[in-house]
């Protein structure tokens, strides 16, 4: 098993810090755990932490409602601009992000669409950490030390982070164990598979996987699965609409509001 993680997943890359994880797939004790220990096998098994917290915030942000492809692009132009610039060398990321132009940082993070508001919650983030924590180091310490519980709390009070942000934030920033986030393919992944409730809300998916698969395991088992939901388990086309065995996780599968027999697939809150 590699140590390598793929580029295109959005937990960073080969710079998303973190080590190798042991497991042993025969000793799973809840289904999801043993669907967890099945990804370990397809992809890889790596515990994460040590990214920079206000930059894992970041690149969170200019993620949402958007793909890697689109994101990456712009979150390098970011840094690039402000990562680099005068005011880094003089204060850090944050303070440079506070006081950017609104309208250059959005002409510069354009790629990941939805760029005048996002560059707005960048501005608006940055200049409330900096007031709060004095900069990015302040941050830092606080997503790494202090109470997940309070950590996950205060990120939810800041404008435009939701739970997935704050999770992702926890996780590759904070090492935390115990944090699986859960973005659009965890969402049905979970539901179709019957490990979650097919009506589950995306809290309530998190929940029940963070409950049901061990601390360490939470977070290979995330991006584990977003890797998953893009090379089998895809929202329109399932691999086991062609063939059932195409699948790695068949023997796992509820198939929930998947028929393969018809061909037709709808949500899993379709089907309750």
């Amino acid at each position: 098993m590699t140590d390598e993680e793929p580029t295109e997943n959005i937990s960073g890359g080969a710079s998303g810090g973190g080590s190798v994880a042991t497991f042993d797939p025969d000793s799973a004790g809840t289904r999801a755990e043993a669907v967890v220990d099945r990804l370990g096998e397809l992809y890889w098994t790596k515990t994460y932490g040590g990214r920079d917290a206000f930059e894992c915030l970041v690149r969170t942000i200019l993620s949402q409602n958007t793909s890697d492809t689109a994101s990456q692009p712009a979150h390098d132009a970011l840094l690039d601009r402000y990562g680099d610039s005068e005011a880094r060398s003089e204060h850090d990321l944050v303070a440079a992000l506070a006081a950017a132009d609104r309208a250059e940082l959005a002409e510069t993070i354009r790629s990941a669409g939805l760029y005048t508001q996002k560059s707005e919650r960048i501005v608006a983030l940055a200049g409330e950490i900096g007031a709060e924590f004095g900069g990015a180091t302040g941050f830092d310490e606080f997503v790494k030390d202090a109470d997940p519980d309070a950590v996950r709390e205060r990120l939810l009070e800041m404008n435009g982070v939701g739970p997935k942000t704050a999770d992702c934030v926890l996780l590759f920033a904070g090492g935390r164990g115990g944090v699986f986030p859960v973005d659009t393919h965890v969402h049905r992944i979970a539901r179709r598979l019957g490990i979650a409730p097919a009506d589950a809300d995306h809290e309530t998916v998190r929940e029940h996987i963070e409950r049901a698969v061990p601390a360490e395991k939470c977070g290979f088992g995330h991006t584990a699965m977003i890797q998953f939901g893009r090379e089998y388990c895809t929202a329109r086309s399932p691999a086991c609409l062609d063939d059932p065995e195409a699948c790695p996780l068949t023997d796992r599968c509820d198939q929930v509001g998947v028929a393969p027999a018809d061909g037709e697939v709808v949500d899993p809150g379709d089907t309750v």
